[in-house]
């Protein structure tokens, strides 16, 4: 009698949402089958190259190159800070960023007195605009983040920072590793068990590669969906023989080569991005003077005629990551620019090369990367089982690729891909 009433009032309920033109439900009637679910996101993290992290210092020092210079302070920004480097506070960092190099542990260390820090870990905000001011100098992944965004992405929520510190090699970067795989699976889980796409760009790429050689395919399989490559220096750089050479005055008309070299020799990952022996001959000229030529199988030499002997040591420590060319096992897309003028050699007027300026002799690449080394990519072809795309944008730099319309254009595509 009780189960007669309570359908009476619903059907009384019923009829009266009807003539309402409400939206009705008969409680006794069958549940509609839920539709095909949206497939989620995958979602991303940014892997930047050399100079592509923020970078924090506090001071403790008993002594300073400049008395402008501070002995002590609590923490600040170090990199990316337009102000530090201008004469004569240039000196100041130069001495606070600068590392040095232990011949008994084959590691560096910072000045004394000096702290660093990388801030940021899993933010994408550190990686997107590498001077925490937002000055437009400063702007790194900041294109790709807000596209991201306009595809429906949420910062910090599947859009990730993996940033570390770029003046050091794989070798003095373990730890980065260990967090970067705890990172990729907190985000996997946080995301409905979604497998994650790298974004990469310059060194952040062959970083991004020794990370994948150091995991089970099976857990890539699981874990990551894909790789984007960015202007990708998977087989090293002229540019940083010249670095050694003369310094990069990071191609600003008011820096000076000279002084940024003191401390740009210093980073272990400058002798890692050094040409691969894999895709530069041993017998391949990389500087040339009036009576002797300095080639691939005789950079140690080099190293001695500049007077800096630890370049070649920090090369042995890092060789092997740069001999281990196995491929990522990962689907691949690898974007880089095409077409500009690139350092492919230098030439000396003197045999006596130490604090000589040489002349640049000019290849093919994209201003920083030569060709050979930013298509290394394409070795993977037909090696790897994963599918590997490769894309030669025209006239387009080494930062140039960050912002590119047609490099946008192709990582939306992608991204909308489940």
């Amino acid at each position: 009698m009780r189960l007669q009433s309570t359908a009476l009032i619903y059907a009384l309920i019923y009829l009266i949402c009807l003539l309402r033109e409400g939206q009705c439900f008969w409680p006794f009637s069958k549940k509609p089958k839920p539709g095909p679910t949206k497939p989620s996101l995958s979602p991303v993290i940014f892997v930047p190259g050399d100079g592509g992290s923020q970078m924090d210092a506090r001071l403790n020092k008993s002594q300073v190159p400049h008395f402008l210079c501070q002995k002590t302070a609590d923490w600040f920004n170090l990199w990316l800070n337009l102000e530090e480097l201008m004469i004569p506070l240039v000196y100041c960092w130069v001495d606070n960023i600068k590392l040095y190099y232990d011949a008994a542990t084959r590691t560096t260390h910072n000045t004394p007195g000096v702290e660093i820090k990388i801030p940021g870990w899993g933010n994408p905000e550190v990686v997107e605009w590498i001077d925490p001011t937002h000055n437009k100098a400063g702007a790194y992944f900041k294109d790709i983040a807000n596209l991201l965004v306009d595809l429906g992405y949420i910062r910090k929520a599947n859009i990730h920072g993996a940033p570390y510190d770029f003046r050091k090699a794989p070798n003095e970067n373990q730890q980065f590793f260990i967090d970067l795989k705890q990172l990729v699976e907190d985000t996997y889980e946080a995301n409905n068990r979604t497998a994650v796409t790298f974004i990469s760009h310059s060194m952040g790429s062959p970083m991004t590669l020794v990370f994948l050689q150091q995991q089970t395919l099976e857990w890539k399989r699981k874990y990551v969906r894909r790789l984007i490559s960015l202007a990708g220096a998977w087989a090293g750089s002229m540019k940083a023989v010249k670095v050694f050479a003369m310094g990069d005055d990071l191609d600003s008309i008011v820096l000076s080569t000279k002084i940024l070299r003191v401390e740009q020799i210093t980073n272990p990952s400058s002798a890692w991005l050094l040409p691969s022996p894999l895709f530069w001959k041993s017998s391949e000229v990389l500087v040339e003077t009036p009576s002797h030529n300095y080639t691939m199988a005789s950079l140690e030499k080099f190293f001695e005629a500049i007077d800096y002997k630890t370049g070649w040591e920090m090369r042995k420590d890092t060789l092997r990551y740069t001999e281990n060319f196995s491929p990522p096992d990962v689907e691949l897309h690898c974007l880089y620019g095409d077409g500009v003028d690139t350092v492919e050699k230098l030439q000396y007027k003197k045999d006596d090369i130490a604090g000589e300026t040489p002349k640049l002799i000019m290849g093919v690449g994209d201003g920083t990367v030569n060709q050979r080394s930013l298509r290394a990519c394409r070795y993977w072809t037909g090696v790897s089982n994963a599918p590997i795309n490769a894309l030669a944008v025209q006239g387009v730099d080494h930062m140039g690729i960050l912002s590119s319309s047609v490099v946008l254009d192709y990582i939306e595509n992608i991204m909308k891909q489940p």
